[in-house]
């Protein structure tokens, strides 16, 4: 049976799932590889949730993206038999050039590479992963999927900053991130309550990486994220909106230079700098410390901020849809959340709230209110399928996954 795997690559992780093709796409196995390079372990589920590998490494084993893959390779290589017709990658940025998925060869991987000043944290990775597999086995396609394709179309309005046009031609734009999450979501959306998908939605991607997108129709005509994963709300461990003053404060009188306020930014910043305890919600909601109750005010606070501008892009709003690790899972975060958006009309059903129902609203909720458990792998596979299909008009035989040449 061919197969699809979808590989998601960080600075010290891998995260992947392998796709059998047939009536569709099924779930085969799911993993991740976490530690690279420090203290590697793999883990990997089957698709009912068992647990079917929970590996150790030694540093020296594990010490680079490439040797990641080289181990997740051989395991789904034993494991997995069949032939893999595709590799679809998260890619976070496709800059001002790339609209919607692509076949990645090596002019588009160095046309790609262009973008790593736009996500410092995530793109060298995402790009990495590719590389591995370009240099090892050239005859596999790997597709290239983006985190900044479902904001493209938008209007201009939506996508300059007040700057001289010369930086927009040049890709100095608001692009929008986590575009993988709000397309899956959207879709699900249109499949549970079709008359309010059709309508104005607000979805809230909140996870260490947090984000909201307003959608018309289903389409996105803002974001709260802008040129890069910086802006917005608060995060884990970035600092989200922030007067560009603050920037030239610290470079010019603080004397820090640009790789300090880069580290600052995305590490040590968010809820984890606002705490100085965690970046974990979890952890923060169990903590008794001031410190923690306020990075979690902070963060509902900015949260009922964006939604607002959201619904003044919008023209009003008719839903308010929950995902990601925070959204999906935390019912407490949930109810501050919604209580901020009683202006606008939103009741929660705490019943419904607290037993993680697909709708949450209260019948008297002027507003839906959804939870809607993001999945970003599947999209990924479901547009490489696509992909692969249109330009070689019936899907691969495929080739056996990283095997050694030769």
């Amino acid at each position: 049976m061919d197969t699809i795997l979808v590989v998601n690559a960080g600075s010290s992780s891998l995260k992947f799932e392998l796709f059998a093709i047939g009536e569709g796409l099924h779930k085969r196995v799911k993993g991740q590889m976490d530690g690279i390079g420090t203290s590697p372990r793999l883990r990997i589920k089957g698709s009912d949730g068992q647990l079917l590998a929970d590996t150790c490494y030694s540093q020296s084993d594990v010490s680079n993206a490439q040797a990641a893959m080289h181990v997740v390779g051989a395991w789904l290589r034993e494991t997995h038999p069949g032939k893999l017709a595709a590799v679809g990658h998260r890619v976070v940025h496709g800059g001002p050039d790339y609209m919607r998925p692509v076949m990645v060869d090596r002019d588009v991987l160095e046309q790609l590479e262009r973008y790593v000043p736009l996500a410092p944290l995530h793109q060298p990775s995402n790009l990495a992963a590719i590389r591995v597999i370009l240099e090892r086995r050239p005859d596999l396609p790997q597709v290239a999927c983006f985190d900044t394709s479902f904001h493209r179309g938008r209007s201009l309005v939506a996508d300059h900053y007040a700057i001289p046009e010369r930086f927009f031609v040049e890709g100095v734009r608001r692009y929008g991130l986590h575009g993988l999450s709000y397309e899956y979501v959207a879709g699900r959306l249109r499949e549970v309550a079709r008359d309010v998908a059709a309508g104005r939605v607000i979805i809230a991607h909140l996870g260490n990486g947090a984000s909201m997108c307003a959608l018309s129709k289903g389409r996105s005509v803002e974001t709260t994220f802008g040129f890069s994963a910086l802006d917005g709300l608060p995060m884990g461990t970035r600092c989200g909106q922030i007067d560009p003053g603050v920037i030239l404060y610290l470079l010019t009188e603080k004397g820090m230079s640009v790789s300090q306020v880069q580290e600052l930014l995305y590490h040590d910043s968010g809820l984890k700098g606002l705490s100085g305890i965690s970046n974990d919600v979890r952890v923060l909601l169990a903590s008794d410390d001031p410190c923690a109750a306020f990075a979690l005010d902070y963060f509902v606070y900015r949260i009922g901020l964006h939604a607002g501008a959201l619904a003044a892009a919008l023209g009003g709003l008719d839903a308010f849809v929950f995902t990601a690790g925070i959204g999906e899972n935390s019912a407490e975060m949930r109810a501050r959340i919604t209580k901020n958006l009683g202006w606008l009309g939103a009741r929660l059903d705490l019943g419904r709230n607290s037993n993680h129902h697909l709708c949450i609203s209260a019948p008297e909720s002027r507003i839906g209110l959804y939870v809607i458990p993001t999945d970003e792998e599947l999209m990924i596979a479901r547009h490489t399928l696509d992909l692969i299909g249109s330009v070689t008009g019936s899907i691969p035989s495929g080739v056996t996954w990283m095997q050694d040449p030769g």
